[in-house]
């Protein structure tokens, strides 16, 4: 199959969730062997427009630019020039998924858009343009239910609308020896939306018990974090190991009892879902902005709170549960198995 993949950002240009996300989409595609160009602003130096790297081409529209009044158009001809068999385009900006609708339905493709992140509900014409362009798309994917609520409120009907996690590499999971970690272990950016406050609260009040934490990520807050620590007397028993690469924090998640998601946004969780995977009882604080909440509301080892009074509860609990290092039961979610639900989409929309 080819496949041209319309976004006007990659890994290359900023290090988020949504862009690795599709980045580690379009690499499993053309592992197996389908044809995958990326039309996005180019991020590489030189007059050529387009180079293939790690088995993938990228095309460039423009000089870098993502809002030139030209750029549609660009991405038009770009699309033309591939003459794929399914569009998939990342929902933002919405003048370059017009411009992909347009393209696709020049060259007979099927156009599937992808919004990872909530999409903006508010402006005039801005709001007007992408609700234009994500109900013209032949699909639409997001990664959670809670960022589906968001599609649905820009006038998408829900019937068009799918919902698939990111995966986890179960064989990993299964093959990596734990290594040492605190009996509960907190991972993510630690920026505004981390809110790991409220885990250190509930940690406080644990004083008088014998626990350990870690917390993995690195971030603006971080020195903030560990003066707060400090100043609850817990910062013997929690310790800040920064940023680690995936194997080891499936290492660590591993080794941990209990994982805890307090972050106040999060369109997928996906280290929560690794942590699940690798045997954890988790914990999840709800917030309306994140997704986490939907992986273990139907989870035996897994529980919500709604409150930091309610988190404590839940903390007491979880750690009643019988320790594992590993959970099979996630198998659903491995990245074969997500990679076939994105072929099975792209067909139900080829012509």
């Amino acid at each position: 199959m080819r496949l041209a993949f319309v976004s006007a950002t990659t890994i290359h240009h900023a290090d988020t969730d949504g862009a690795a996300r599709l980045n580690r989409l379009a690499t499993a595609l053309s592992e197996r062997g389908h044809e995958v160009t990326v039309i996005t602003a180019k991020w590489w130096q030189g007059d050529f427009v387009e180079f293939e790297q790690d088995g993938l081409t990228y095309h460039a529209v423009g000089d870098g630019s993502t809002g030139g009044l030209s750029t549609p158009l660009g991405v038009v001809n770009a699309v033309r020039e591939v003459s794929p068999d399914v569009v998939h385009a990342a929902c933002e900006p919405p003048n370059w998924v017009v411009a992909a609708r347009i393209g696709a339905t020049m060259t007979g493709a099927g156009l599937l858009v992808e919004c990872y992140d909530p999409p903006e509900t508010t402006g005039g014409f801005s709001r007007w343009l992408r609700s234009a362009g994500l109900r013209a798309a032949d699909a639409i994917v997001t990664p959670s239910t809670t960022v589906e609520t968001t599609v649905r409120a820009l006038g998408v009907d829900a019937a068009d609308i799918q919902v698939i996690p990111t995966g986890i590499d179960m064989e990993l999971l299964r093959e990596t020896t734990p290594t040492e970690s605190g009996d509960i272990v907190y991972s993510r950016r630690l920026d505004d939306g981390a809110n790991l406050e409220t885990l250190l609260l509930a940690l406080a009040e644990f004083r008088e018990y014998d626990w350990t934490a870690t917390i993995i990520g690195d971030g603006p807050r971080r020195a903030a974090y560990e003066r707060q620590a400090r100043d609850l007397r817990i910062d013997d028993r929690v310790t800040f190991v920064g940023d680690l690469p995936v194997e080891e924090r499936i290492a660590r998640f591993k080794a941990a009892h209990v994982y805890v998601h307090t972050a106040e946004y999060t369109p997928f969780a996906h280290d929560l879902l690794r942590a699940l995977a690798a045997g954890c009882v988790s914990v999840v604080e709800y917030h309306e902005a994140a997704s986490a909440h939907e992986l273990v509301e139907h989870e035996e080892r897994g529980f919500t709170a709604t409150s930091p009074e309610e988190l404590t509860r839940r903390l007491a609990a979880a750690g009643d549960l019988e320790r594992r290092s590993f959970d099979e039961a996630f198998a659903r979610f491995d990245d074969d198995a997500v990679l076939e639900t994105y072929l099975d989409a792209y067909r139900s929309i080829r012509s």
